[in-house]
């Protein structure tokens, strides 16, 4: 097998002993870089591929450990295995599929607008049943009212446009997960200079091209159309992302199955956040 089968896009599963979770790598001659459960993509500092194996490592972000993460894998039948160290100093397993091209649908339809703030929350799950879940409905609005569980959609979502309307309490910190692997940012940074982590940001990965949000307790509408891995945001009437292409999935997504439809989900465990809108408009 040639070095450049290694190379490109993995959607990663990890068999970690409390659970599996889903992780991504891009691997390139030079680097790369890599998204673990949680945190945002970092560079790969070192990597080294020899024929069908692979070590790659890089410096610890929020893991709970002193030492460097290091990886050694190989590819077989299409698929990238392999295992690592975990925090806890088990040897745990991976396996990576190449991650899809996703290319945007041409030409576009849209379906009909559904509204996804109802009544109550007969739509909605908490992504973690035993954390205590924070979101009720209020005056007709989605409210997150202290940190706990995040709050994910039982309908799946392919390619769509999303209006949101919310505000957040002065230094709260949210996010919006597409098909519950793609976060963007929601954040309490009015009149900062935006970064992979601002406001509008596809974490980690997209830097807006610049802030747009308003100031804490203030009404924002942000509006995203993800097609393929392709994303625009529009921010309060600004455009701050065109036509980007997302490269993979970002720290805390329920799962690295790339090319299947997959849940919105607000993220509840950061901060209080309040929606009064939430129109999903999917392509047919």
């Amino acid at each position: 097998m040639s070095e450049s089968e290694i190379y490109g896009r993995w959607d990663l599963k990890v068999e970690h002993p409390q659970g599996e979770f889903p992780s991504w790598v891009e691997i390139k001659p030079d680097g790369g870089s890599f998204v673990g459960q949680v945190g945002s993509a970092r560079p790969i500092t070192s990597v080294n591929v020899d024929g069908a194996k692979v070590r790659f490592s890089l410096p610890k972000q929020y893991e709970q450990r002193t030492t460097d993460l290091l990886f050694e894998g190989a590819v077989e039948n299409g698929s990238l295995q392999g295992s690592c160290l975990s925090d806890s100093g088990e040897m745990v397993r991976f396996v990576g599929s190449r991650a899809p091209a996703l290319p945007k649908p041409d030409p576009v339809r849209w379906g009909e607008p559904i509204e996804l703030i109802g009544s109550d929350l007969t739509n909605w799950t908490p992504r973690s049943p035993n954390w205590t879940n924070s979101w009720i409905i209020q005056n007709g609005q989605l409210v997150n009212t202290a940190v706990g569980s995040d709050l994910v959609t039982k309908d799946r979502f392919q390619d769509f446009k999303l209006v949101a309307e919310y505000s957040y309490p002065e230094g709260s910190n949210s996010g919006i997960y597409l098909r519950g692997r793609y976060e963007l940012q929601i954040l309490d940074d009015h009149g900062k200079q935006p970064t992979v982590g601002s406001s509008g940001a596809i974490y980690g990965f997209l830097v807006p091209s610049s802030n747009a949000a308003k100031a804490a307790n203030e009404w924002n509408t942000m509006e995203i159309t993800l097609l393929g891995r392709f994303v625009t945001v529009v921010l309060n009437g600004s455009t701050i992302i065109e036509d980007r292409e997302i490269p993979g999935i970002t720290g805390g997504a329920l799962d690295s199955d790339e090319g299947m439809p997959g849940p919105l989900f607000v993220q509840g465990d950061h901060g209080p956040v309040s929606f009064r809108r939430m129109t999903l408009t999917p392509a047919l």
